[in-house]
């Protein structure tokens, strides 16, 4: 019975500050957008310094004409995140296509579990790394289904297709890092340091 409840009580522990910690970085992305926006609550220090929704944005613009570079499709970029093909055909890199959800989502779920500082922040970055890199290839692939005229898989929308493949992805490396967690618990209690001053003195006694 206190087994099951020690455990309980860790999982509400991390469900509390999983939670807390996906609103701080979902909200406080939310309002890192609306600062950085002119009008309002406009802060032109957000904008200069801290506006990391822009560089995310920045960097799948940057990494999606070089990628259509590389299969042969020309692209070039105009104002506003857009980035468009000779043709007319275009991507604009709104909000709802930075994945600031997701990153928020495994970031939370890292944080908040057990584990050195170490693994937290190698994991966290190269979970978003893998994230951000399937971001590239949805919208690469977007782009040219607009460019070619051709219709994504199943009549889905691109946003429908990368949340369901991130969201796989995210679920494999819970997986993973789960595994790793318990071969590193394991291998520290094979490790453990025996207490051979109890064990001759319990021997002694008996």
């Amino acid at each position: 019975m206190n087994h099951y409840s020690g455990l309980d009580k860790k999982f509400v522990w991390f469900l509390v500050k999983f939670l807390l910690l996906f609103g701080i970085l979902y909200v406080g992305t939310l309002g890192v957008i609306g600062l950085a926006a002119p009008g309002g609550l406009y802060s032109p220090f957000i904008e200069k310094y801290l506006d990391y929704v822009s560089w995310i944005k920045q960097s799948l613009i940057w990494a999606v004409e070089h990628v259509c570079a590389l299969v042969g499709y020309e692209t070039y970029r105009a104002p506003d995140f857009v980035l468009r093909s000779p043709t007319g055909r275009g991507v604009k890199i709104a909000m709802d296509c930075v994945g600031y959800g997701v990153y928020s989502f495994w970031i939370a779920y890292v944080l908040a579990n057990d584990g050195s500082w170490k693994r937290k922040v190698l994991w966290s970055v190269g979970g978003v790394l893998a994230l951000w890199l399937i971001n590239v290839g949805r919208i690469t692939l977007f782009l040219i289904s607009l460019i070619e005229r051709r219709p994504l898989p199943l009549g889905m929308d691109h946003h429908t297709w990368f949340n369901i493949v991130a969201y796989i992805f995210i679920f494999s490396m819970i997986w993973l890092f789960e595994r790793q967690g318990k071969q590193l618990k394991n291998n520290k209690d094979v490790h453990l340091p025996t207490n051979h001053f109890n064990n001759n003195k319990q021997q002694s006694i008996s």
